[in-house]
């Protein structure tokens, strides 16, 4: 028809740029679009739906503006109309209102969308599945009570039903929407763990897409983040091992959320942190390091590191064998960095290190830092060394033969400092001509 066409040219104009989007709203053709709506055919609804989603995509202004004419009640009565087309041009709709803010998404939740979105991600049609699953996502990520509502309209157990599904794109949409949901409270992951979502999870990460596999190893990362209790769930349900073997086996961003799960997991105590070395875990945190490019990668990588390494001497020598320290230090010391990694480095890297050095006794690793670090990282060395050598005969002999006392005497402290105490009680081990 006339109507439907001239429909689809408006909803085409407007999904062109915000100026022409604007111009929709300011002629006021949006009131004569919706007002009329539910008596057309499903040809005319689409097309509608397709305006009201082209307009909302732009801004939180031009999606206020679909709001203020009356459409969310109108896009509703689509949601229940026979035709799935006609459901889809309205979730579709919904998903670009919600994902701008909390109050654009409260008001799709106001207007009673939610119970109708779950039940379009039960009927058959893939594509419906996809849209409804994904604007369930883009209203549960703003807040732990938007997440709730949608908690509450039963979206869970259906959407953990779909994690097997063959169909990439929906996978990708389902994963997205139980992370948001997780994402908020160790209540609400509590709850999507309870949807026997392991060990069937574990299988995404080792999809042939990309955005399955990021998106399945962010959704046991914003598990992991809430308790011990639950990160001990995952190990026990071979995910660290599952996310250590993701991380071996891709590159890029597909990494970052891995990366961050480890470092969550190790976090949280000294025997989750030893489940992550005994999974192997290092070797492929520091590839990371070495391998990537990306300022926040590396980042991420060298956090993880130094989460690992803090608990104990033992968690340290384990960091430190695997020659991860001169690496942290390069990345420390980069001059080429951008501003940006010099920054996240500085934080990052420097405070690894600190971490992993405030309780390293493996001394191999310590002496090759002693001749490049920089004196506040030096410090650190220094102390772990006057730890150490006072109790060790043969690590005393070996440090003056690799040269690690002349070291030290070329130091420069101030008299009084902490520095000054590392030295005197290295010193002290040995005698006086030794020294001189």
């Amino acid at each position: 028809s006339v109507r439907q066409t001239s429909a689809l040219c408006l909803g085409r104009l407007a999904d062109y740029s915000v100026d022409l989007a604007e111009a929709v709203v300011k002629a006021d053709i949006l009131p004569q679009l919706v007002c009329s709506l539910p008596e057309e055919n499903r040809y005319y609804k689409k097309s509608a739906a397709f305006v009201l989603r082209a307009v909302a995509k732009h801004s939180p202004q031009l999606a206020q503006a679909i709001v203020q004419c009356g459409a969310l009640e109108t896009l509703v009565i689509c949601l229940e109309d026979f035709d799935p087309g006609v459901k889809e041009g309205a979730s579709w709709a919904f998903d670009y209102i919600a994902r701008h803010n909390t109050e654009l998404s409260q008001a799709v939740v106001d207007a009673g969308a939610v119970p109708l979105l779950v039940l379009c991600i039960q009927e058959p049609e893939i594509a419906l599945k996809r849209i409804a699953a994904s604007t369930l996502s883009d209203i549960s990520k703003h807040s732990p009570e938007l997440a709730q509502t949608v908690v509450d309209a039963g979206a869970i157990a259906h959407l953990a039903q779909m994690i097997p599904n063959p169909d990439a794109k929906l996978k990708r949409q389902v994963l997205s929407a139980l992370s948001q949901i997780a994402k908020h409270s160790m209540g609400l992951a509590e709850l999507v763990v309870e949807a026997e979502i392991f060990p069937v999870v574990l299988t995404c990460l080792k999809d042939s897409d990309e955005y399955v596999k990021k998106n399945g190893a962010t959704l046991i990362r914003e598990i992991a983040k809430h308790s011990p209790e639950l990160s001990q769930f995952i190990v026990n349900s071979g995910g660290v091992a599952a996310v250590i073997d993701c991380i071996g086996s891709c590159r890029g961003t597909v990494r970052l959320p891995g990366i961050i799960m480890l470092g969550y997991v190790a976090a949280h105590s000294e025997n989750l942190s030893m489940a992550v070395i005994v999974s192997k875990g290092i070797p492929p945190l520091c590839a990371c390091l070495i391998e990537e490019h990306e300022d926040h990668i590396k980042a991420a990588a060298a956090w993880a590191l130094g989460q690992i390494g803090r608990h104990t001497a033992e968690h340290a020598r384990h960091v430190s064998a695997a020659d991860v320290l001169p690496t942290l230090l390069d990345i420390y010391m980069d001059t080429r960095s951008s501003e940006d990694l010099k920054m996240k480095a500085s934080i990052f890297a420097k405070r690894a290190l600190k971490n992993i050095l405030q309780k390293c006794t493996y001394l191999p690793a310590l002496e090759p830092l002693l001749h490049d670090a920089p004196p506040n990282i030096v410090k650190h060395i220094i102390g772990q060394f006057s730890k150490v050598l006072p109790h060790d005969s043969k690590a005393r002999r070996l440090f003056v033969t690799t040269g690690g006392l002349k070291k030290v005497q070329e130091i420069k402290a101030e008299p009084g400092s902490l520095l000054q105490e590392y030295i005197d009680a290295i010193n002290n081990c040995y005698p006086e001509e030794i020294v001189r």
